[in-house]
């Protein structure tokens, strides 16, 4: 046999055995979805739309829960508000695990407060939540940041003098500078190399995410993860992140004062100190350089690609911004800062923002979930760790709950007395025990800065608003907007 077809029959086998291996045959009950091929999964149900595109045609036979094969490994959708609800609020210990993300599992494993699982995940959230609103989540310590954020941002804009402007980098400064001074103690000037690099890196790792490329690879991961792509230059990309973080921890151990933790990083130090003689504890170097990502990464590019979508949206819709600046006037004024008491008083901007967060619709298909045990859900058995994807777009578009789901409009939020209302199938941030936990720091900073910056500035576009595309840039594990331009122009 010629050696050219020995090698093809090689590296056939060897695709076969990649494939197969790691993934057990599924039993239990699973839900219904379309016939797999071997090894292929329904990569023929797959089109160029995405994920989310194909996931829509299929429950369309199928029903609101049904099965997809990502390659061999059966992955169950949860379509819609009342599914979503049954599974992660109903059940919400069983479906309290953590699936994987197979272009950033190489970096996060099943380390840090959003990818691990169990018993130390639960540590890990309990310590998490209660570090951060000791360093100001839910405090008025983080409102004072945000405003100091915002007036940055407000004289950074004034030097553009109305001149057309990209806002990316600017609206990540301030988002990252919240975070960062929760969890490294401090901020970063808008000049700083350093800072800028750690930015560029969070913006190109999350549209690489979110690219038709990371979604293949979601297929065939055990076989692709040994030829260059995408998902090589995403792991790259986070461990320049992770090389900065452990110098930042390394600094922080040298100069440590136990009896004054500074931030984040000092407070699990020192609950490290208190638990090394537990061979079994979660609090250790590989789990707080990897929450430390988790928190830096999520808290960065999710509230600053809202604004992005936010003001785009605002410049497609210039009627929504003049509404929101007539509130603003009546209630703030010109003379003080925005402060989130405010808030209470200006349904109508608060329902323009929620509005902003369900029409971005920023990560589209959840980040996935697996059940914890053998579990029955809606007559279907679904055994321990199984994989599920909660798709969050089907709740923040669902026609049950919103009367124009394709269309930007905050009358969705508010009553007929122009009150503002609660709604079922809200759920940017997720729900059940692995809502995010940043929403609380998320919220603050989306009405605080919006308010902040249409208060002082009135907004124009190079482009009319006819002409304003919204399609996203990639939409996979999430939504990129598209990059443009906008003026602010001192009011």
């Amino acid at each position: 046999m010629e050696p050219s077809v020995l090698l093809l029959l090689a590296l056939l086998v060897g695709f076969v055995l990649l494939l197969v291996r790691g993934y057990p045959k599924a039993r239990g009950h699973l839900p219904p979805g379309p016939r797999p091929l071997p090894l292929l999964g329904n990569l023929l149900q797959m089109d160029r739309g995405g994920f989310l595109n194909s996931f829509r045609r299929i429950r369309e036979k199928y029903g609101d829960v049904f099965t997809v094969h990502l390659g061999p490994r059966p992955v169950v959708m949860l379509y819609g508000t009342e599914a979503i609800r049954e599974a992660l609020v109903d059940q919400a210990e069983a479906f309290s695990g953590r699936g994987t993300i197979a272009v950033v599992r190489p970096v996060f494993r099943d380390y840090g407060v959003i990818f691990s699982n169990g018993e130390h995940w639960k540590a890990l959230r309990r310590f998490s939540l209660a570090t951060m609103r000791d360093f100001g989540m839910g405090k008025r310590s983080v409102e004072e940041r945000i405003q100091e954020e915002a007036q940055c941002l407000v004289e950074e804009f004034r030097k553009s003098q109305g001149a057309p402007l990209d806002p990316t980098f600017l609206f990540q400064c301030i988002t990252a500078n919240i975070i960062c001074s929760i969890v490294f103690g401090e901020r970063f000037d808008y000049k700083d190399r350093q800072f800028l690099r750690l930015l560029e890196l969070i913006y190109q790792t999350f549209s690489l995410t979110s690219s038709f490329s990371s979604q293949v690879f979601e297929f065939f991961a055990g076989f692709l993860k040994y030829f260059p792509g995408t998902h090589r230059q995403i792991c790259r990309n986070l461990q320049e992140i992770l090389n900065y973080i452990g110098q930042s921890v390394e600094k922080h151990r040298a100069t440590l004062d136990p009896s004054n933790p500074r931030d984040f990083i000092d407070t699990y130090l020192l609950r490290m100190e208190k638990e090394k003689s537990n061979q079994h504890t979660e609090f250790h170097h590989q789990n707080l350089v990897i929450s430390v990502l988790s928190l830096f990464f999520a808290g960065t590019e999710t509230s600053s690609t809202t604004l992005r979508y936010g003001f785009l949206l605002m410049l497609k819709y210039p009627h929504v911004a003049e509404k929101v600046q007539k509130e603003i006037d009546q209630v703030i004024g010109s003379h003080r800062l925005p402060t989130l008491d405010d808030r209470t008083k200006m349904p109508y901007t608060d329902a323009v923002i929620y509005e902003i967060q369900r029409f971005s619709d920023l990560i589209p298909i959840g980040v996935p979930h697996k059940v914890t045990k053998d579990t029955f859900f809606r007559g279907y058995l679904l055994p321990k760790n199984t994989e599920v994807y909660p798709i969050l777009s089907s709740a923040l578009h669902d026609p049950q709950y919103f009367e124009q789901p394709d269309t930007f409009n905050p009358d969705h939020f508010l009553d007929a007395n122009g009150a503002l209302k609660k709604n079922e199938a809200f759920m940017p941030f997720s729900i059940g025990k692995r809502i995010c936990l940043g929403e609380g720091i998320a919220r603050n900073e989306l009405f605080l800065f919006f308010t902040t910056i249409l208060q002082n500035f009135s907004l124009s576009s190079p482009m009319a608003p006819k002409d304003i595309d919204l399609s996203p840039k990639e939409s996979g594990f999430g939504k990129v907007p598209q990059t443009y331009q906008i003026c602010f122009l001192a009011r």
